[in-house]
């Protein structure tokens, strides 16, 4: 009697390992990682761990907003899809300069 109310208990407050994963339609990261790397494991997991550095690094640091800027046009592959290891060397490269200021010239009447 005791086992079967611990059963019953256990079954009641367990949940599935695929409950907690959402479905990776609505992952957008993921599926825009997956889409990049062409669902390479090897390419994926250097994604992921470069997106948790540089994420962490913007955090933590606090860039110029012109040096984010640069570096998600520079990591951009089109759409709304990124790079996250160029991202991620982009946002630490200390090399890097703001671009001047364009000069906007006047047209002749």
């Amino acid at each position: 009697m005791k086992w079967t109310l611990v059963v019953g208990l256990l079954a009641l407050f367990a949940k599935p390992a695929c409950a907690e994963q959402r479905p990776l339609l609505y992952d957008a990261v993921a599926l825009n990682i997956g889409i990049n790397c062409s669902w390479e494991g090897r390419c994926m997991s250097s994604q992921r761990r470069a997106m948790k550095a540089a994420l962490r690094y913007v955090e933590r640091g606090h860039p110029p907003h012109w040096r984010v800027q640069m570096c998600n046009r520079n990591a951009g592959r089109g759409g709304a899809r990124v790079d996250w290891v160029g991202f991620d060397h982009c946002i630490r490269n200390e090399a890097l300069r703001p671009p001047s200021a364009r000069r906007i010239k006047k047209r002749r009447r």
